[in-house]
């Protein structure tokens, strides 16, 4: 039941962050007005919002004009409940489950923007940075000074590329590797880097070979942070033993 009303509150919530990542780019009020069609601005019925199952049934259109939707409406309701599944799975019933799903929250908002218009909005940023800080105090990482160091370094690494490159790295991606340094940890953050460019890296080159990517033409980074973070965060520990297992080291933590 519990597995059950989690992934619920998944889906639930996931239709909000599409909300959240859609309006708050363009300083628009996530509570008002209700969620409309982009065609005929037909007001959708709370039949029409049921996530998933709506645009199942109204395959995949709206019921007025028959405008089509935008697939990545149910497609991150069915990643914010599979992921809020998989934290409950990695994590249990514990206190750093409230870090897994905060930080799934986090990307999912940051996905639809960076996505739809290539900008990580600094207020979902300076919201998640407060959340992660309590949080962290609630339930901190050993050593407790672990989190500041992560935010610290985190910020500072992706500045200083920033800075080299001359602005090959954006300044959104700079602010929210310092967050997820808070929430992670140095360890954590710097893996989590390293798996987020290589993830970036195989997105850039498959676009290129499918011929969906032009030349000069930026990609977003944002969905390459996710996957390489939340890898980093589920999997860090066992892949940092792996590879000094390799060369015959260990590893403490």
């Amino acid at each position: 039941m519990i597995t059950a009303y989690l992934v619920i509150v998944g889906f639930l919530l996931g239709s909000f962050y599409n909300v959240v990542g859609l309006r708050v780019p363009k300083n628009e009020s996530i509570i008002a007005p209700r969620s409309a069609c982009p065609g005929c601005r037909h007001t959708l019925t709370a039949a029409e919002l049921i996530p998933v199952v709506s645009f199942l049934l109204q395959k995949g259109k709206c019921r007025k004009c028959g405008r089509k939707i935008s697939a990545l409406y149910p497609v991150v309701e069915l990643m914010t409940g599979a992921l809020f599944f998989t934290a409950l799975m990695l994590v249990g019933l514990s206190l750093e489950l409230m870090i897994a799903l905060t930080l799934i929250s986090l990307f999912m908002i940051i996905f639809v923007s960076d996505i739809k218009y290539m900008i990580i909005p600094d207020r979902v940023l300076l919201f998640f940075l407060a959340l992660f800080i309590i949080e962290r105090i609630i339930y901190p990482l050993a050593p407790f000074y672990d989190s500041i160091i992560g935010g610290a370094v985190g910020f500072s690494l992706l500045y200083i590329i920033a800075y080299v490159s001359k602005g090959g790295m954006g300044g959104g991606d700079i602010k929210l590797f310092g967050v997820l340094g808070i929430a992670l940890g140095l360890k954590i953050v710097l893996l989590a880097f390293f798996l987020s460019t290589i993830v970036g890296v195989l997105d850039g080159v498959c676009r290129i070979l499918i011929g969906k990517h032009k030349k000069r033409t930026p990609i977003p980074f944002g969905p390459s942070i996710m996957v390489g973070t939340l890898i980093a965060y589920f999997f860090g520990n066992e892949l940092i033993h792996w590879y000094f297992s390799l060369f015959g080291l260990t590893v403490g933590g």
